[in-house]
């Protein structure tokens, strides 16, 4: 029988769950720890214009940026990616950007090592030794992985679910992620992907999705995104949302922007606050929903400015401020990882985790990418830590099918690392399809995460 005297103490019974909660206050990384900014004053740093016209979009700008904090061997292992891997552009803000390497030695070899390991660099800034060097992008990889241009019913508006649709309003971001699912139109052309252009003027495109929602009843939820809300001139965002208002059959508005987290000084401009609260009173009046969606991957991301932006658009009536992460490797794939990101977006920003997404099949996007049974493993994880309301769903979104949590699939090729799912809906593709309801669909694990029989069976294939 064990003394009392011995007995554990809370705090050492605590230390014995899988995951330890510790409360930590959000703090603003120290911005003029880079040579380039070193000058830089809170003013400035608050200031919205500034951080878009100090935007990093090149490799000139970011040797200026990180002046000898950075040796070759990044600049070597970023020219590789930018000119043989990477989709998507460099467009990182200054707010973002901040974000890495925080804490790090500042002697240029330990920087270099702290950065290159770092989660938020991984995803937003990658480099050539980041990928997958056998398998960089999955056979059954595509551009467009989601289908979503082919359920265009007007240019930018994809009804692929029967009661929501999504409205592209803009192709162009105030960041850009190297893992984005759009990536065959979002953003400007890389050396290895010639970028699709929406041809309609903008006020061409809304009037057709407005015309086409007013004619479609049963679509009662519109996703507004893009690209990034926050690149839309505030007035003509208003105006489209202030019409979508007054479609009596529109129950929730979503604004989709990474840039609350990115750039939230965007969300903190006094005319988009004031025009946010028009908007919202015009919600709660007719009784919609009207809610915010953002983008956060890691912890590190979430700064007082992310909740003081967030906080802002609670106080002016928004419903909810929500975030949809995507799951990658070497960024928040593990339990901790997760946990931390949640009680950071939770408790101290009062943004609702949401959704984490498994990063879609993308080219070039396999070393982010985990097989199914690691997403299944990592929501058993995380479940009982957080209220039941903030405890966000891992879902894979199988193309042609759409959102289903992790352990909804209908079968399961371990060895092959293909799944298999089906569907309660018709997409308006499928509206004539008679199998549509009762087809498996597969989806697709990482191949390195499959044993050697599983590898050499996509070797023989390709």
């Amino acid at each position: 029988m064990t003394a009392l005297h011995d007995a554990p103490t809370a705090l050492e019974r605590l230390d014995r769950q899988p995951y330890t909660y510790v409360r930590r206050e959000l703090v603003e990384p120290d911005w003029r720890r880079f040579p380039g900014w070193a000058h830089v004053t809170e003013a400035q740093w608050r200031d919205a214009q500034w951080q878009r016209v100090n935007c990093v979009k090149n490799v000139k700008q970011l040797r200026k940026v990180a002046g000898d904090l950075l040796t070759d061997r990044f600049y070597d292992d970023l020219a590789k990616d930018m000119d043989a891997f990477a989709t998507m552009s460099m467009l990182i803000p200054p707010q973002m950007f901040n974000t890495m390497a925080v804490g790090a030695d500042l002697s240029p070899d330990a920087f270099t090592e702290a950065f290159l390991a770092d989660p938020v660099r991984r995803y937003m800034l990658p480099v050539s030794s980041d990928r997958d060097p056998r398998w960089p992008s999955h056979p059954h990889s595509q551009r467009d992985s989601l289908h979503e241009a082919e359920m265009w019913v007007v240019e930018g508006l994809t009804h692929r679910y029967p009661t929501k649709v999504l409205a592209e309003m803009v192709s162009t971001c105030p960041q850009y992620c190297g893992h984005c699912t759009r990536m065959d139109l979002v953003g400007n052309s890389t050396p290895l992907i010639d970028k699709h252009k929406l041809s309609l003027k903008p006020v061409d495109r809304q009037d057709q999705m407005i015309d086409y929602l007013k004619k479609t009843p049963g679509v009662r939820d519109v996703v507004v995104s893009g690209g990034d809300v926050a690149n839309v001139p505030w007035p003509q965002l208003e105006s489209f949302l202030m019409r979508l208002l007054d479609i009596e059959t529109v129950r929730d508005v979503r604004l989709a922007t990474k840039a609350l987290a990115g750039l939230p000084q965007h969300w903190l401009q006094p005319r988009v606050v004031e025009g946010l609260e028009r908007v919202a009173r015009t919600a709660s009046r007719r009784g919609v929903n009207l809610a915010i969606h953002t983008h956060v991957n890691h912890a590190q991301s979430v700064t007082p400015l992310v909740a003081e932006a967030a906080r802002t658009a609670l106080e002016v009536g928004v419903r909810d401020v929500r975030n949809q992460g995507v799951l990658m490797r070497g960024v928040n794939a593990t339990p901790a990882d997760l946990l931390d990101l949640c009680f950071a977006l939770q408790g101290e920003a009062n943004i609702l985790p949401y959704y984490f997404y498994m990063c879609d099949m993308i080219p070039n996007a396999e070393h982010w990418r985990v097989a199914v049974w690691e997403a299944q493993e990592l929501q058993h994880a995380i479940m009982g830590y957080l209220p039941g309301y903030a405890t966000p769903r891992i879902v894979c979104d199988v193309p042609y099918v759409g959102k289903r949590w992790v352990h909804q699939l209908e079968d399961y090729d371990r060895e092959l690392g293909i799944s298999y799912w089906t569907k309660n809906y018709r997409t308006g593709i499928e509206l004539e399809d008679p199998e549509a309801l009762n087809r498996r669909y597969p989806y697709y694990d990482p191949i390195s995460t499959l044993g050697e029989t599983g590898q050499k069976w996509w070797a023989d294939q390709s």
